[in-house]
């Protein structure tokens, strides 16, 4: 049985002056009165038979009723919005938004793009580079590219790739001397790790892969500390050290020549590479072109 809902016009001048914690801030929005905004908020409470604001001299605070509408509202209007924006512009053409980690995008996404944009010019590509978890239906992101175990609330997961980690070098550093030909040839060498790495990520950091390499005593903070994965890489293409590789962000430079594996030893990561988008929102065509595209090159990518 259906659930009788409060006007929408309501909930809208509710969601809007919550996330302003202003009626005049969310009358600007809605190209409306503050007056109105008020009347449609009081009418809201008189429905729902609770109070949502705390009307105080300084300004509206919400209430715990206020403060466990306001995330669902928005998350509900973000998804109305994605999907009057999909009936209006349908097809292929249009705008696709997508969320990705610099890294990624700077060493796998775009030395490949090249090829989906040419195969369909009527995308228009937005790359929205970021570190931080983004809330998909919120920020009107269509899809996103995601290094992880592949469980995030709120989204659907495609499986794109798993990876492997390994040492890397310029080759100039196997000229020598000392060239690292083997692992104990690294007491003789620079390390080069990424500061910024999560402590779950030990496949990407020196002190596991040490311990592999039966180095356990050798430092495992000395060297070059460097604070992304994009300097790393840039650090051992210009022969600073030696580096933990990884398939994804070292692939290109590996094929090209600028980084060489001093020896075939490799540690599996235990967090893969997804396509992620919003849990039950339609696939627009535009989506399932991107990720068809994105499938295809992982497969290309991994043999």
């Amino acid at each position: 049985m259906a659930v009788a809902l409060p006007p929408l016009n309501a909930l809208r001048a509710f969601e809007a002056a919550a996330r302003h914690q202003s009626f005049v801030a969310a009358a600007e929005e809605l190209h409306v009165t503050p007056a109105a905004i008020s009347h449609q908020v009081k009418q809201l409470e008189a429905i729902l038979e609770v109070a949502l604001f705390h009307r105080l001299p300084r300004g509206l605070v919400l209430t715990e009723a206020g403060k466990a509408m306001l995330p669902e509202l928005g998350r509900g209007f973000a998804h109305v919005a994605r999907a009057v924006r999909a009936a209006r512009e349908g097809g292929l053409a249009g705008q696709l938004r997508v969320t990705v980690l610099p890294s990624f995008a700077q060493l796998w996404l775009l030395p490949r793009l090249g090829r989906f944009l040419a195969a369909r010019p009527e995308v228009d590509i937005v790359i929205l580079g970021s570190t931080r978890p983004v809330d998909l239906v919120r920020e009107g992101i269509d899809v996103g590219i995601r290094y992880g175990p592949g469980r995030w609330p709120g989204v659907e997961a495609l499986f794109l790739f798993s990876e492997e980690t390994f040492p890397v070098c310029a080759p100039s550093l196997l000229d020598g001397p000392p060239p690292p030909r083997r692992p104990a040839d690294l007491r003789r060498h620079r390390l080069l790790h990424d500061w910024d790495l999560t402590a779950g990520e030990t496949w990407l950091g020196w002190p596991a892969w040490l311990a592999k390499l039966g180095l356990a005593d050798l430092p495992a903070e000395g060297g070059l500390q460097l604070p992304d994965s994009v300097m790393l890489t840039e650090a051992a293409v210009r022969g600073l050290g030696v580096a933990i590789g990884r398939t994804s962000l070292s692939g290109e430079h590996l094929a090209a020549g600028r980084l060489v594996r001093p020896f075939a030893l490799t540690m599996k990561a235990d967090y893969s590479y997804y396509r992620v988008r919003p849990e039950g929102m339609p696939e627009s065509p535009r989506v399932r072109a991107f990720t068809e595209w994105l499938v295809e090159e992982s497969r290309a990518a991994t043999g």
